[in-house]
């Protein structure tokens, strides 16, 4: 294990929050990882509010491709941090699955997601690396998706899994691990 700190949780439970609040504890130098894409409006609007939220003074990197790598990288540098927090692994995962550029999402009863899913496990499995090597805390923000009815559309099912799978993953690689409900953070490990 190492020094992973996995948070999840429904839409709005506060999860983020939590993780801020949690990296707020470990100091002043916080490098913040933003993996969200402003792709319209609504989306532009939830980042500037998360922007607010969080301390200017953190380092901030946004990015969702080679996260572990950048962080891996930055430690070899020498550059150090008092933690490392991202926000967020499902966002992470969309975006690195609407960037394959040889899926064809249209086709979608020809979609290969298993290809997908070892195509994300990739860049998982260097953040794995990065959290084992990490000296100090990497705290996740992750959603939990798999409470509410199943999804209609066969490309809502896969995400479900594949998110669920990549969940399980990183939770095996982290010291702690919480839940998140109604705002109430709950420890699970």
């Amino acid at each position: 294990m190492g020094n992973g700190i996995l948070i999840t949780g429904g839409a709005r439970s506060g999860k983020s929050r939590i993780g801020e609040e949690r990296a707020k504890e470990l100091g002043e130098n916080i490098l913040y990882i933003a993996t969200s894409i402003p792709y319209d409006e609504e989306m532009k609007r939830r980042i500037k509010k998360h922007k607010e939220q969080r301390p200017s003074y953190w380092i901030t990197y946004e990015g969702y491709k080679g996260i572990g790598q950048y962080i891996i990288d930055r430690q070899q540098q020498g550059i150090t941090y008092k933690g490392i927090l991202i926000d967020c692994i499902t966002v992470m995962i969309t975006n690195l699955m609407f960037d394959l550029k040889d899926v064809d999402f249209d086709d979608i009863d020809n979609v290969n997601f298993e290809y997908i899913e070892k195509e994300i496990m990739k860049e998982i499995f260097v953040l794995r690396e990065a959290i084992k090597a990490s000296k100090v805390p990497i705290i996740m923000i992750t959603n939990e998706i798999g409470y509410g009815v199943v999804p209609e559309s066969r490309l809502g099912r896969e995400f479900r899994d594949i998110q669920g799978r990549v969940n399980q993953y990183i939770s095996k690689l982290c010291d702690e691990l919480y839940l998140v409900v109604c705002g109430v953070p709950l420890k699970i490990k």
